[in-house]
Formats: structure tokens, C-alpha cells, sequence
């Protein structure tokens, strides 16, 4: 689905990972953007946005298979030369959104490849077993990039132990992309991680626009 802003096919572009179970309201959550807003629907989140095995959360459940470097070749490979091709354009920018694993995703997109020049991570699961090392093993490019992070206030409360660390894990990234000379934004909003979804999400969206249309 797309939802095509006020600057026309060839204003930015915001690829937002989307859940094909609970799609996001896109004409809401994109409302007067300038930028031409793409959800992406992936299946299966835990395996196809992690960026690397690890144990599930909870006792039952399937085990996290690492698979988002697959699926950020096949959107950087298939998804988005088709979606701009068959529109024949070539955005100016480009950004990337998602909201818990899928924030996690956009994060790890971002900084993997600098062809986006925004990320909007909200309420991402940066509590991943190993994410915060991997970040400080990095070094991307700034290049007048921009990050948007928000959090719940309330998900430090968590019953599991890996939830937690998400507000320490959340804010250490802010100081690493800010350390990068990434310009970033960060949002602490009232409540869990389950609430005013739509509202953080269209908050995002709105400050990754901003970014990429100056």
C-alpha cells in the first residue's frame, strides 16, 4: 500500500516495515506528509527482522533465526527498485520506519546502508541480546543523516528480564548515533510498549519527513 504525500511520486520516499496481520492505518499515520509513504508487510518478524539467532522471549516460542540481513537485500534489491520503477521516479531521499522488531529492523537497515537518509525506531526491541555491542562496533556514516527514536515509559517494567534493559539499551543508542554526528531525536512517551501505537507511529513519520524535505 502506498499513501502518496503532498510533494507528489517524486517528494522523499518512507519505506515503513509493516506487520501484514495488523497493518498499519497508512492514511492516517501518513496524513500531510510531503513524502510518499510504502508499507512493506513482513511475515514472520521474529525470524525475518533479527539480526542474528537468539532464544525466544518466552518459554513455547520459536527461537529468533537473525534472518533481516535476507530481508534488507531483498528491499534494497526487489522491493524498493520495483515500487520506484513502476512509478518512474527517483526520490530525492529515502527513509525507513518500524515500529518494536520492526524499529529494530529500520535501526539496523540504517545503519547497514546509507541510502537511507532518516530512520524513525519506535518503541524498537533494542533490548536484542547483543544489539548495543553491535552498535558500538560500528561507524556509519553521518553525511546530515537523521534518527528519531521514542520510547514507552512504562516498558522498563516488563516481566521479562531482556525487556527490561529497553530504556538503557534505547538511550545508549541515542548517545552513539549522536557521538556519530548523526542528528538525533529521542521521545520518551507515556505508557507500555502496546500503547497510542498509531499516534507514535504518525509522530515518527512526521519527524523523518521533516528530516528528509529540508
Amino acid at each position: 500500500m502506498i499513501h502518496v504525500g503532498t510533494g507528489g511520486l517524486t517528494a522523499p520516499r518512507i519505506y515503513l516495515i509493516d506487520s501484514p496481520e495488523h497493518p498499519t492505518p497508512l492514511d492516517e499515520v501518513a496524513r500531510d506528509l510531503v513524502s510518499t509513504v510504502v508499507s512493506v508487510p513482513v511475515d514472520d518478524w521474529g525470524s525475518k527482522l533479527t539480526p542474528w539467532p537468539a532464544e525466544a522471549l518466552y518459554r513455547g516460542e520459536a527461537a529468533y533465526e537473525g534472518m533481516a540481513q535476507t530481508t534488507l537485500t531483498w528491499l534494497l534489491e526487489e522491493v524498493i527498485p520495483s515500487c520506484e520503477q513502476e512509478a518512474g521516479i527517483a526520490p530525492k531521499a529515502r527513509g525507513i520506519a518500524g515500529y518494536s522488531l520492526a524499529g529494530l529492523f529500520s535501526l539496523h537497515a540504517f545503519l547497514q546502508d546509507s541510502s537511507f537518509a532518516a530512520v524513525a525506531c519506535l518503541s524498537g526491541s533494542l533490548w536484542y541480546e547483543g544489539w548495543v555491542e553491535h552498535m558500538e562496533s560500528l561507524a556509519p556514516p553521518a553525511d546530515g543523516r537523521y534518527a528519531f527514536l521514542s520510547l514507552g515509559s512504562k516498558e522498563r517494567r516488563a516481566s521479562r528480564p531482556q525487556l527490561k534493559r529497553v530504556q538503557d539499551n534505547t538511550e545508549r543508542c541515542v548517545e552513539l548515533l549522536r557521538a556519530w554526528g548523526i542528528e538525533t531525536d529521542y521521545v520518551l512517551n507515556p505508557g507500555g510498549h502496546l500503547t497510542a501505537i498509531t499516534a507514535r507511529t504518525q509522530a515518527g513519520l512526521q519527524a523523518v519527513d521533516q528530516a528528509l524535505c529540508r
